[in-house]
């Protein structure tokens, strides 16, 4: 859908919940994340054909999907401004923490948040040794 069309309607946009979980560091390739699976979901529902993403300092950058911008389509619009600056160009705040809908401020763009920190590791990396019985 165009997003235009639903702000003209009133149809109010709910993003996925899976882009809080991330914890997606903007320099990095969005291939990086720990759970891909992620990237096929849609950002908004219902799905928008493109969306503004505003950073706090007034960045802004616009994914694009004929079929329904994806979270990955988000993460590459990010990235593609990102990509080539160094941990340290990316001020305090370098991991994703998720986007918000303010149609107060804009119907047609998301605010981007930010965070100091990625997502800790999930599971601590010890394997578990399972015990085999022997009859």
């Amino acid at each position: 859908m165009n997003i235009n069309d639903l702000e003209k309607d009133g149809v109010k946009i709910t993003i996925a919940p899976e882009t809080q979980k991330l914890g997606w560091k903007l320099n990095a390739s969005p291939n990086s994340i720990e759970d891909p699976s992620a990237l096929k979901k849609m950002l908004t529902e219902p799905p928008v054909k493109k969306i503004d993403l505003h950073f706090p300092l007034g960045l802004e950058v616009t994914a694009r999907n004929l079929k329904g911008v994806t979270i990955k389509d988000a993460l590459d619009a990010i990235h593609k401004q990102f990509k080539k600056k160094a941990d340290d160009e990316l001020g305090e705040e370098p991991y994703l923490r998720g986007f918000e809908w303010d149609p107060e401020e804009s119907w047609t763009r998301l605010k981007v948040h930010q965070s100091k920190q990625g997502l800790p590791p999930v599971g601590g990396g010890k394997k578990k040794n399972k015990k085999v019985d022997e009859e």
